[in-house]
C-alpha cells in the first residue's frame, strides 16, 4: 500500500499506462527471453536523412523484407530502408505474380517489419486492386498502412494519370510516397509479362516522363526496375528525388534488392523462377538451409538427436521414484516401466 500510495502522489510525473502495464502487464522488466534492443529513437531513418544523403551524392540502401527477422537483420546492417513489398505474394507465398496478395496480408507482414526494423525507413506497397478506383480509396488504402501497418510511407506503382493523381491525394493527405516506374509487376496484364521498359525511344522518354510526374505529384523517390542504365541515368539526372534502381544499372541514386534473393534462400531449381536475372547473390543461404535440414533429418531418424545436450531437463531420483509408484497405481505398468528405463538410459549417458 505504501508503494502505491508513494505512486499516487508521483503521478503527475508518471504515464498512467505505464503504471498499469507494469502492475499488470504479462512482460517482465528485464525478460529472459526478450527479443533484439530496440534502436535509439533518434536513429531512426527520415525523409530529410534521405534527402541529406540525395544531396550529398551518398547511395541509399534498400532491402524488401517481409518478416520479423529479415527485419532485425537489416535492422542490425544499418540499411537505409525497409520496403515490405507485394512481391511478398511470390516469394513468401508462392504465386506466380503480384496480384493476389491482399490488404489485409499486407497489414501482416508490415506489423512484422515494424517490430524488427527500428532504424530503416519504412515503406508499404499498396496491392493490386486497393488504390486503382479513386483518390478516396487511394487515401483509406495508404492510411490503413500507416495506422495498421506501421509504416512510415507507400509506395504504389505505374505513371498513369490515375495512379498520378492517387499520388498526389496521397500526399496532400500527409502521407509520404515512393513512386515505381519501369518494369510494375501489378501491370503485367498490360505489359505482357515481365519485360524490360526503355527499351526503344518511346519506352525510354516515358519512363522518364513518369518519372517527372511523380515528382511532381509530390513524390520522395521514384524506383526504376528493369530499365536500361542509360535511361536510368537520364531519369536520375533530370530528377530533383532519389532514383532507387533494381535491375536498372549503377547510376541510380540508391539500389533494392529483395532479402531472399540476395541471400541465395530460393536455390531449388522449383523457384528458379523467383529470383530475377539482374540480383546479385551475396550468399548461398539456400544451400546451407537444405544441407541443415537433412543433417537434421539424419540425426532424428538415427537416433542421434535429441542427445543428452539437448535434453536438459532433469527430475530428482525421489521423484522419479514417486512418479513411477503413481503411475502403478493408474494401472500404467507400462508407462511406469518406460519411465524408469528412460532414467536409467539417460544416467548411463551422463556417466
Amino acid at each position: 500500500m505504501a508503494f502505491l500510495t508513494k505512486l499516487s502522489r508521483s503521478s503527475s510525473r508518471i504515464n498512467p499506462g505505464f503504471l498499469f502495464s507494469r502492475l499488470l502487464s504479462n512482460v517482465p522488466e528485464n525478460a529472459v527471453y526478450g527479443g533484439p534492443q530496440h534502436q535509439n529513437p533518434s536513429q531512426r531513418v527520415t525523409l530529410t536523412n534521405l534527402r541529406q544523403k540525395h544531396k550529398k551524392g551518398e547511395p541509399i540502401t534498400v532491402v524488401t523484407a517481409y518478416d520479423y527477422p529479415s527485419a532485425v537483420h537489416l535492422d542490425a546492417a544499418g540499411i537505409d530502408v525497409c520496403l515490405v513489398g507485394d512481391s511478398a505474394s511470390m516469394v513468401v507465398h508462392g504465386h506466380d505474380t503480384t496480384l493476389p496478395i491482399s490488404l489485409d496480408e499486407m497489414l501482416v507482414h508490415c506489423r512484422s517489419v515494424a517490430r524488427g526494423a527500428k532504424r530503416p525507413l519504412l515503406v508499404g506497397d499498396l496491392p493490386f486492386g486497393t488504390y486503382e478506383s479513386n483518390t478516396t480509396q487511394a487515401v483509406d488504402t495508404a492510411v490503413r498502412v500507416l495506422k495498421e501497418g506501421g509504416m512510415d510511407a507507400i509506395k504504389l506503382e505505374g505513371g498513369s494519370p490515375s495512379r498520378i493523381t492517387a499520388a498526389k491525394a496521397i500526399v496532400e493527405a500527409g502521407i509520404a510516397v515512393m513512386g515505381h516506374v519501369g518494369l510494375t509487376p501489378q501491370a503485367i496484364s498490360v505489359l505482357g509479362g515481365f519485360r524490360a521498359q526503355g527499351r526503344n525511344i518511346g519506352s525510354a522518354v516515358k519512363v522518364v516522363e513518369t518519372a517527372l510526374a511523380l515528382q511532381e505529384a509530390g513524390c520522395f523517390s521514384v524506383v526504376l526496375e528493369c530499365v536500361p542504365p542509360p535511361v536510368a541515368a537520364a531519369a536520375t539526372s533530370a530528377l530533383r528525388i532519389p532514383t532507387i534502381g533494381i535491375g536498372a544499372g549503377p547510376f541510380c541514386s540508391g539500389q533494392v534488392l529483395v532479402y531472399h534473393d540476395l541471400l541465395g534462400m530460393m536455390q531449388h531449381p522449383h523457384h528458379a523462377k523467383v529470383t530475377p536475372k539482374f540480383c546479385k547473390q551475396y550468399a548461398r543461404v539456400g544451400d546451407v538451409i537444405n544441407k541443415a535440414l537433412l543433417e537434421y533429418k539424419e540425426e532424428v531418424t538415427s537416433g542421434l538427436f535429441p542427445g543428452p545436450d539437448h535434453s536438459p531437463y532433469k527430475i530428482s531420483e525421489a521423484d522419479l521414484g514417486g512418479f513411477v509408484n503413481e503411475l502403478q497405481k493408474l494401472g500404467l505398468d507400462q508407462a511406469a516401466s518406460s519411465a524408469a528405463s528412460a532414467a536409467e538410459k539417460v544416467s548411463k549417458t551422463h556417466d
